[in-house]
């Protein structure tokens, strides 16, 4: 009797332990990214801007604040390359309206910003991921999680047909930044996908001095 009751306690106490540990985990992806995100994902929305020359220039913004009074807001932003590689970059952050004023200001020098609607831009986003991550190249880690921030838009209500890429072609335009074995492993990747025609690399300049367009 007295072991039976001895297990009984070991095992309320093993479940307590557990339902402890499962409550910390569970408070700290609140905590995180995921649940700002959510958080900030109910709040109306002040801005959604897009860079003007996006398919133009084949790289631009998209910005998207929301908040609940026009002085503080909390902002996604996704780096755009709908020519080849998709959505590039993320930031979320939370920002009063000067920060806000001055990143439009910043990121809107070499192309103004516009205005477009939520469903557009959600729309925009996700057939750009989908057509990038089929020619190889996935959205950014936080992708998934960042675009949450669009709540409940839907992007179907949206019957704009995006056509990426230039002249039908995937064209790769390397970061100034990038090292010469990605690039090397991307213009590789496109050749696998596309033949040697199929696709178009921009001159540039990697990090380490070397020339590194591949002759075609």
């Amino acid at each position: 009797m007295a072991i039976n009751m001895a297990l009984k306690r070991a095992k309320k106490a093993q479940r307590r332990k557990q339902l402890v540990a499962e409550k910390r985990v569970a408070e700290a992806i609140d905590a995180g990214l995921g649940g700002q995100i959510r958080r900030a994902a109910g709040a109306p929305i002040q801005h959604c801007l897009l860079s003007q020359a996006l398919f133009d220039a084949g790289m631009g913004t998209l910005l998207l604040a929301r908040g609940l009074t026009p002085f503080d807001f909390a902002l996604g932003t996704f780096l755009l390359d709908p020519y080849c590689l998709g959505i590039k970059d993320i930031m979320f952050r939370v920002v009063d309206e000067d920060e806000l004023e001055m990143y439009v200001e910043t990121m809107g020098a070499a192309s103004p910003f516009i205005f477009v609607e939520p469903s557009y831009a959600r729309k925009l986003l996700r057939d750009l991921a989908a057509w990038a991550r089929s020619i190889g190249f996935p959205p950014h880690r936080d992708f998934a999680a960042v675009e949450q921030l669009f709540g409940n838009v839907s992007a179907d209500v949206c019957d704009e047909v995006f056509r990426f890429g230039r002249d039908g072609k995937p064209v790769y335009m390397p970061g100034p930044s990038e090292p010469s074995s990605l690039i090397r492993s991307r213009v590789e990747q496109l050749r696998k996908r596309f033949g040697d025609d199929g696709f178009t690399v921009g001159l540039f300049d990697t990090d380490d001095g070397e020339d590194a367009a591949p002759s075609r």
